[in-house]
């Protein structure tokens, strides 16, 4: 994995690395990857634990408490559960995000496929996530894993990032395109 300038991606990258080793100490990898998933559909639905995660206003005692509290009541034990514990005592729950992503990318790789972060305007359906995927492994030669968010701005079109590489083929950026040809035309 190539190392980043920022020093959020290299703490991620360090704690992900970290829980991997362990996942896959106690053959509970499948299980981790689950567990961040469910904390990430949880940040995403949840502005208050956002604000909470991201700010320092919040002490490290009080962030570990409510992180230990959301997690029993989410049911995120285990790993997980003893991994935000931690990362909250460490005061590095602003880094939880990039955390969930730089794990995701470990078990990708270790699995042999490439993780690929796709923007679209609307939901995709299954039938269009699988032809996706599909197109995907023809271009890149490994399976691949596809992370998806919906980005309404888009207007249309996707935007598809696999490592360093990013395909944009959104509505807006060819609109901005044209009304960027047409000042220099006019």
């Amino acid at each position: 994995m190539a190392q980043s300038s920022s020093p959020v991606s290299g703490i991620a990258e360090r704690y992900a690395g970290s829980l991997y080793e362990l996942a896959v100490q106690s053959s509970t990898v499948d299980r981790v990857e689950a567990d961040l998933g469910r904390f990430e559909a949880l940040l995403a639905e949840s502005d208050d634990l956002t604000r909470m995660i991201r700010s320092p206003v919040f002490s490290a005692e009080e962030q570990f408490k409510a992180v230990a509290a959301i997690a029993d009541k989410a049911e995120i034990g285990g790993l997980v559960g003893n991994f935000l514990r931690v990362v909250a005592r460490n005061r590095r729950l602003f880094a939880i995000p990039a955390m969930i992503k730089a794990f995701r990318a470990i078990a990708a790789a270790a699995r042999g496929e490439v993780a690929a972060d796709v923007t679209s305007a609307h939901p995709l359906s299954d039938a269009q996530r699988d032809e996706l995927k599909a197109t995907l492994k023809g271009v890149t030669g490994k399976d691949v894993t596809i992370a998806a968010t919906v980005d309404p701005t888009l207007l249309g079109g996707l935007v598809v990032k696999i490592g360093s590489r990013q395909i944009d083929t959104s509505l807006k950026t060819k609109l901005n395109s044209l009304k960027l040809a047409l000042k220099e035309v006019g």
